[in-house]
């Protein structure tokens, strides 16, 4: 059994050894992080074995995204696509199957609806091609929200959410 986990670090930058031993600790073999707000497109050993693959920008950003592997996992990499620098795929060629790791950090509220939609058609296309026999995993920070209601909480949620928000109840 393979355990994989997503985090959205806010930045590797002085965390790669705290987050291979905190893969260590909880066991996950394979890591989706986010945020890594590291540039250029790499692969680096972090130290006990670990080995993270990621995508950045090349200009200041809070974006970026890895993919952590363990020791093991890191000899059956057999491909690495970096979409963008929030969007990532790792494929891996296991005894019995294919499996494919995507790594994805959601533009925010903040950010413009043009940056919104064209990171959700980049994810689209990178689901879309891969072959319905192979696996697919997909971990990220997708910046979700659920209705449009957002009175209560509007310092969290953006008010971009689907569906018809919670009416207030009266007072009686």
């Amino acid at each position: 059994m393979i355990r994989i986990g997503t985090l959205n670090v806010g930045s590797m930058t002085g965390k790669s050894r705290e987050v291979a031993e905190m893969m260590n600790t909880r066991r996950v073999d394979i890591l989706c992080v986010q945020e890594t707000r590291w540039r250029g497109n790499k692969a680096k050993e972090i130290g006990g074995g670990w080995k993270l693959l990621y995508s950045g920008a090349d200009e200041n950003s809070r974006s970026g995204v890895g993919i952590i592997v363990n020791s093991e996992l890191k000899e059956k990499v057999v491909e690495v696509k970096r979409s963008c620098s929030r969007i990532m795929k790792v494929k891996l060629m296991l005894s019995e199957e294919v499996l494919n790791v995507i790594s994805a950090y959601a533009p925010q509220a903040g950010c413009d609806e043009e940056e919104k939609s064209m990171f959700w058609r980049e994810l689209d296309e990178v689901l879309t091609s891969i072959s319905e026999e192979e696996r697919v995993v997909l971990g990220g920070d997708l910046n979700g929200h659920i209705g449009t209601d957002r009175r209560v909480i509007s310092r969290i949620h953006g008010g971009l959410g689907m569906g018809r928000g919670t009416k207030k109840a009266k007072a009686s």
